[in-house]
This record gives structure tokens, sequence and C-alpha cells, in this order.
């Protein structure tokens, strides 16, 4: 049997194998209804760049926007804060670790800067592209 499945936006054609024959049965009684047509992809805010694992180096990408933060690159729950309003932080430092899906992800300065504000603690589960630190 094909099913077509949309996630996201996107349509996917798969196939299913029915393994009960009852099943089977009430499957062909009761046939989906038609997919509706995927919408057209429209141009939406562009996905903040991922900032390199625990261990790595690389800056995180500034909130879209310019406003002076840094925004999760994925959503999870905070593991550590290394940073507190007042620091000055150097370009690719580590601010702080995300934990996602059993793997670490080190969110570092995109610039040399002030801490203005800590948005987040250990332990807050964060979205993607929700604001952590502030600089000033």
């Amino acid at each position: 049997m094909k099913l077509k499945i949309t996630v996201h936006g996107v349509a996917y054609e798969v196939d299913v194998e029915v393994l009960d024959a009852k099943d089977e049965m009430r499957a062909a009684a009761s046939p989906l209804p038609p997919a509706p047509a995927a919408a057209p992809a429209t141009p939406g805010p562009s996905p903040v760049p991922f900032v390199a694992p625990a261990g790595g180096s690389g800056p995180a990408a500034p909130i879209p926007g310019g406003t002076g933060g840094v925004a999760s690159p994925i959503a999870g729950t905070v593991l550590e804060v290394k940073v507190k309003v007042g620091d000055q932080v150097e370009q690719g430092q580590t601010l702080l670790l995300i934990e996602a899906m059993k793997m670490e992800t080190a969110i570092a300065a995109p610039g040399a800067g002030k801490i203005k504000a800590v948005l987040v603690a250990a332990g807050d589960a964060v979205r993607e592209n929700q604001t952590l630190v502030d600089f000033v």
C-alpha cells in the first residue's frame, strides 16, 4: 500500500506493508482521503548558523536583526552557563552548553564584548532561535 506523508511542507511517498489480513481488509474498506497539495515554500527567516560542538571552536551567529544577542541554533536543555552579567568575552569564547538528543553543543560568542544579560540558566529548556545572552 502506498501512502503520501507531508512533513514540514515536504511530501514523501512511502510503501507500507500490511502484515495482518484483518488490518488489510479494514484499510481497504476505509481509504484515506487524498492528501492536500503542499503549499509552495515561502521565504522565512534564515536559520541561525550552527555553532561548534563542545570541544570545538567557532562563534555563534548573532540574532537576526542585530539586537546584540546570541540565539540558540537548536532546541534543547541548558547544561551549563559559563558567563555572568558584566563578564568581558572574546570572539569564540564558550558562553554556555546546550544538550539536544544526547549531544552537547557549545554556544560561542560571535564577537568580543561585555555580557549585558544572561537570559537562561542551567536546566532551562530552550527553543531554536531563542535569545540566550545579550551583549552591551
